[in-house]
C-alpha cells in the first residue's frame, strides 16, 4: 500500500528531478491475424490494433491527471511481422503495406510509436523473414511511427552472419531513403543479440510470441532523482552508495507498479512487466551520465567508467525488483548518446568514444544506442559493429543491441538533430581498418559452450 509520506515524495520527485513514467506499451498478438490474402491480413491487423487500443491513450492521459505522474509515451507492440506475413507476403513490398497498414493504425488510436516489423533470424532466415528484412529500409522511409528491430544472436543459437551482414547493407539502405531527415530511419531499427519478448521500450520492442494475447507493459524513468539522492551521500562509502541507489530505484518502480496497475484495471488487461530502466532524455539533469560523474568520474568516459555503470546497473535491478512482482524487458541503465545531454558533452570533449561505449555496454542494458557516425562509413563495418555488440551479448547471456546512424552527407565534427526525445548527437568517429574478409564468412558463429545446459 502506498502511504501519504510516498506520494509526497514522489511528487517532488516529478517536480524537481525529471521523474516519469516514460511509457505505457500495449503489447498485441497479430497471430490470429494471419491469413493467405494480403488484402484480408491488413484488414484483420488493422482492425485488431484500433479495437485492442482504442482506449489506451486517453487511459493514460486520464491516470497522468488524476496522479499527477507524467506518462510521456503511450506506445503498441505487436508479433513479430514476419510471423504474421508470411502466408499472404510473397515480396518485400507485400511487408511495406503491413508496415503502412500498422502506420495508419497507429496514428488512429493516437500512439506516438508502434514496434514489431520485426524478425527473429538469430539461427536462420525464411523467405519470408528475408523479404521482411530487405522491405526495411522503405518500410521506414514510408511511414512515421513504425519502430523495426531485428534479432541476429542469442546465447543458445550462436550469431547469424549472414543476417549480420545483411544488417550491415539494411542500415546503409535506411540511412540513404531517409537522408532528407538526416538518416533518421535508423533512429527506428535496431539490431538485437538475445532479444526480449516483452520490452515496452522502442524502437526494440515487439510482443513476443509467448506472450498474451494483449498485454500492458509499463517502463519507468528517473536518472534525474538517482542523481539527486546521491549528492546527498557524497564522499561516503560505496555500501552506502549502493544503499541510496537500491532505495531510490525501488521508490521510482513503485510508481511505474503503481500506473500499471491502474492501467491494467482500467483497459480490463492483463499487468505484463515493469521495465525499470534508467531512461535519459535531453532534458538537463536527466542524464546517466550525470549520475557516473556524481558517483565520482570526472566524465563519463574516464578510467572507472565501465565498473561505475556495472555498479549502478546492478544496484538499480536489485532496487526494483523490491518493488514489483514483475520485472522484465530490458531494466538497467540506458547510454543513448542522442538523448543523454551528459553523454553528448562527453563525446564531444574526447571522454567517450566508440570503443568506450562497446565497454560499457558490457555491464548495462541495450547496447550502442543512437550513436552517430558518418555516412560513408561501409556497410562492412556497420556489420562488424553489429557482429562485435552481439558476441557480448552472446558470450554474457544478456541482452546487446545496435541502433547506430550513418548520417548521409555529414562527417566526424558534424552534428545531427533529431528532436524530441531522440535529441541530437555528435558524428562519431570509427575504426578505419576493415572487416570485410570476416563478415564476409558464410553462416554462423558457434553459441558458447556455456549455452549447453539442458
Amino acid at each position: 500500500m502506498i502511504n501519504k509520506f510516498e506520494v509526497l515524495e514522489t511528487n517532488k520527485m516529478i517536480d524537481n528531478y525529471n521523474l516519469d513514467v516514460r511509457t505505457i506499451t500495449l503489447g498485441i498478438s497479430l497471430l490470429d491475424c494471419v491469413s493467405d490474402d494480403l488484402d484480408t491480413l491488413n484488414q484483420n491487423i488493422y482492425d485488431k490494433i484500433v479495437k485492442s487500443a482504442d482506449k489506451l491513450v486517453e487511459t493514460g492521459e486520464d491516470i497522468a491527471k488524476e496522479y499527477g505522474i507524467p506518462i510521456v509515451n503511450k506506445r503498441i507492440s505487436v508479433t513479430p511481422i514476419a510471423f504474421v506475413g508470411g502466408k499472404a507476403c510473397k515480396n518485400p513490398d507485400d511487408f511495406v503495406t503491413i508496415a503502412q497498414t500498422l502506420d495508419k493504425a497507429a496514428k488512429k488510436v493516437g500512439v506516438n510509436f508502434l514496434g514489431g516489423y520485426s524478425a527473429i533470424v538469430n539461427k536462420g532466415m525464411t523467405s519470408a523473414e528475408k523479404n521482411l528484412i530487405c522491405s526495411i529500409p522503405k518500410a521506414l522511409s514510408v511511414t512515421e511511427r513504425v519502430c523495426s528491430s531485428v534479432n541476429v544472436g542469442s546465447t543458445k543459437t550462436g550469431i547469424n552472419m549472414d543476417a549480420v551482414r545483411l544488417m550491415g547493407d539494411i542500415v546503409k539502405q535506411t540511412a540513404e531513403m531517409t537522408k532528407e531527415q538526416d538518416s533518421l530511419g535508423c533512429a527506428k531499427l535496431v539490431v538485437f543479440c538475445n532479444a526480449p519478448d516483452d520490452n515496452p521500450f522502442m524502437a526494440g520492442a515487439f510482443h513476443g510470441v509467448s506472450e498474451a494475447d494483449v498485454i500492458i507493459n509499463v517502463g519507468v524513468s528517473g536518472p534525474g532523482v538517482v542523481r539527486h539522492a546521491l549528492k546527498k551521500v557524497r564522499g561516503e562509502n560505496f555500501e552506502v552508495l549502493c544503499d541510496t541507489i537500491k532505495k531510490t530505484a525501488f521508490k521510482i518502480t513503485r510508481v511505474g507498479q503503481l500506473v500499471a496497475k491502474e492501467a491494467s484495471k482500467r483497459l480490463g488487461i492483463p499487468f505484463g512487466i515493469i521495465d525499470l530502466s534508467l531512461a535519459p532524455t535531453p532534458a538537463i539533469g536527466d542524464s546517466v551520465a550525470d549520475i557516473l560523474e556524481e558517483i565520482g568520474l570526472e566524465r563519463a568516459g574516464a578510467p572507472g567508467t565501465t565498473a561505475a555503470l556495472a555498479m549502478l546497473n546492478d544496484q538499480v535491478k536489485k532496487g526494483g525488483v523490491m518493488a514489483s512482482s514483475y520485472v522484465g524487458g530490458l531494466s538497467g541503465a540506458f547510454i543513448p548518446v542522442s538523448e543523454d545531454q551528459g553523454m553528448i558533452d562527453a563525446v564531444k570533449e574526447g571522454a567517450l568514444t566508440l570503443e568506450k561505449l562497446e565497454a560499457m555496454t558490457c555491464v548495462c542494458s541495450v547496447g550502442l544506442d543512437m550513436i552517430a557516425i558518418p555516412g560513408d562509413t561501409k556497410a562492412t563495418t556497420i556489420a562488424g559493429i553489429i557482429a562485435d555488440e552481439s558476441a557480448i551479448g552472446m558470450v554474457n547471456q544478456k541482452t546487446t543491441a545496435v541502433r547506430i546512424i550513418p548520417v548521409s552527407g555529414k562527417g566526424v565534427g558534424e552534428t545531427v538533430e533529431f528532436g524530441g526525445l531522440l535529441g541530437y548527437a555528435p558524428i562519431m568517429p570509427v575504426n578505419q581498418f576493415s572487416c570485410e574478409r570476416f563478415v564476409s564468412r558464410t553462416g554462423r558463429i558457434p553459441a558458447p559452450i556455456h549455452s549447453f545446459k539442458n
